[in-house]
């Protein structure tokens, strides 16, 4: 099969659909491989090293696309790439649809076969390849967090970890899953106030566990939930329900009960967001403010860093990428009922139910279409 990476060009979008590495495995797997000429250059993966691995370097995307039988890329597909997919075509990668009924609706109309990371699963009903992004991501919220509660972020100008004499940052995560869990890794370490709310009675046992007296995990309600954004300097969005839109958790009404300045992170912008006062931000322009309340939105946060992001990616993607090449999607996708789960749009139907009820859209089990 002859597999086609395109560059990535959401803004400031640095990751790549496969690396050196994987691109050498699925060479030597009997595959083809053609990347657009720099498609590497933001993890420092050159030309050259593609070439060596294997690859052949094309000009341009449209190359890509008009050749390729299976497209593997990092995010989703933008409008002028969604008008290159053409009948049959694998597309392999992010889409989180929910959210995004242009993008839907341009993928029906390709005809594409559509394969979303975010919800392919494994045997224990996890989801391994968004599972890498949401540690990255859950880890970076700290990162954004504390640089926005700095003054010159816009923020409070407190110090996450405080220092003797002064009280630490209160942080607030909501949600105890991968990205809430990371992001409790890295506040504790940074030595803040953090408190995880979490709704699982196993997986809050788990956090304790792990925690120990180091962070206060609580079961979220909303009577919870409306105190502890009174006095929380830093509140990370880490709630996802697979393939649907992330319920809207602090409404508009809460900021004006919030501090003068506080943070709000959200990495469920992506799912269109667990904050109501939510919009999708970019590298450029990360945050704003609302009701003196500074936002963190931005949709794509591993695309800071780049490397780490693509790596821990291939990690989990490759495995995946080899079947579909090496057996075709209809063969790969009817014996992997894993992976079948990634499979969204199908030659010109939906097949995500929660996607169907997000967008008052028609949609068929994915079952059927192998």
């Amino acid at each position: 099969m002859l597999i086609g990476v395109p560059k990535e060009i959401k803004n400031h979008e640095y990751r790549v659909g496969l690396t050196p590495e994987s691109v050498a495995e699925l060479v030597q797997d009997g595959q083809s491989v053609v990347m657009e000429t720099q498609a590497g250059a933001g993890i420092g993966a050159s030309d050259e090293e593609y070439i060596a691995a294997g690859a052949t370097i094309a000009q341009t995307a449209k190359e890509i696309f008009d050749t390729a039988e299976m497209i593997i890329k990092v995010k989703e597909p933008q409008a002028n790439e969604r008008a290159m997919l053409r009948e049959g075509q694998i597309l392999y990668t992010f889409l989180h649809l929910a959210p995004d009924a242009p993008q839907t609706k341009d993928l029906i109309e390709s005809g594409s076969v559509c394969i979303a990371y975010e919800t392919v699963t494994d045997d224990r009903g996890f989801l391994p390849l968004l599972r890498p992004m949401s540690q990255v991501a859950g880890r970076l919220s700290i990162q954004v967090g504390a640089k926005a509660l700095q003054k010159d972020g816009g923020g409070r100008g407190v110090l996450l970890g405080g220092v003797p004499g002064t009280a630490p940052a209160k942080v607030v995560i909501i949600g105890g899953g991968d990205v809430g869990f990371n992001a409790a890794q890295m506040a504790v370490g940074m030595q803040a106030d953090v408190t995880i709310l979490d709704r699982s009675n196993t997986r809050m046992e788990e956090l304790s566990y792990y925690f120990g007296n180091k962070a206060k995990i609580v079961r979220s309600t909303p009577a919870v939930l409306d105190e502890l954004l009174t006095t929380a300097d830093l509140v990370v969005g880490a709630v996802l329900i697979p393939g649907a839109s992330a319920p809207k958790l602090v409404t508009r009404e809460h900021l004006s009960t919030m501090l003068d300045g506080a943070v709000l992170v959200d990495v469920a912008i992506d799912q269109g967001g667990c904050f109501e006062s939510s919009r999708a931000t970019t590298h450029d322009d990360p945050t704003y403010i609302v009701d003196g309340v500074v936002h963190y939105c931005v949709a794509n946060m591993p695309g800071a860093v780049a490397r780490t992001s693509t790596y821990a990616l291939n990690a989990a993607t490759l495995v995946h990428a080899k079947r579909l090449a090496r057996l075709g999607w209809k063969e790969a996708l009817a014996s992997d009922p894993h992976l079948l789960n990634g499979l969204n749009v199908c030659e010109g139907k939906l097949t995500i139910e929660a996607v169907a009820e997000a967008q008052g859209l028609d949609w068929v089990p994915a079952s059927s279409c192998v």
